[in-house]
């Protein structure tokens, strides 16, 4: 059996991958300490993007573990051209797991490259990834979630996520 914790990073400045962690967002950040602190925990693995990595790196610095970069954890390119319909397309993305927008790439291929790093896991992992590629993970497992779970994902947000065998269950821990 292996536990896993998926964590949406904390409130952010902004969608780039060197955007910050909001003033809310460093709190955020604390709290998720604190949550941690009576998990055990023996690895975590953060998307490139700084604010992933500013959300978990008081619970790494509280745990005194290193904090591993993967960018396979990065936020899904929907596409590299300005969409003013983009809420839309990406609803259409949760129906066709095919579809790729212009540079972009489709749902199944993100979920794809996230999924290699839940295989490779081990037990009592932290992953930190970002909304959309998070909602993907959680697609993967339990086909039931789509568009409308993704927009209730908050900022931060923690769901466990448990493999044992063939079999797999996910949980929302985060109420704050």
């Amino acid at each position: 059996m292996k536990t896993l914790y998926l964590v949406r990073h904390c409130s952010a400045t902004g969608q780039a991958a060197e955007a910050e962690l909001s003033d809310t967002g460093i709190e955020q950040a604390q709290k998720l300490a604190a949550f941690f602190s009576g998990i055990s925990i023996e690895n975590i693995i953060s998307s490139p993007f700084k604010r992933a990595q500013h959300s978990i790196e008081p619970t790494a610095k509280a745990k005194k573990l290193p904090l591993t970069i993967d960018a396979r954890l990065a936020e899904r390119t929907l596409s590299t051209s300005d969409l003013p319909n983009w809420l839309e397309l990406l609803e259409k993305t949760f129906l066709d797991l095919d579809l790729k927008l212009v540079g972009g790439e489709s749902s199944r291929e993100a979920t794809a490259r996230a999924i290699e790093v839940i295989e490779e896991a081990i037990n009592n992992t932290v992953l930190v990834t970002h909304g959309n590629l998070m909602s993907l993970i959680l697609k993967h497992f339990d086909d039931s979630i789509g568009f409308e779970e993704w927009k209730l994902l908050r900022n931060p947000d923690v769901y466990t996520l448990i493999i044992d065998n063939n079999k797999s269950s996910i949980k929302q821990l985060w109420k704050d």
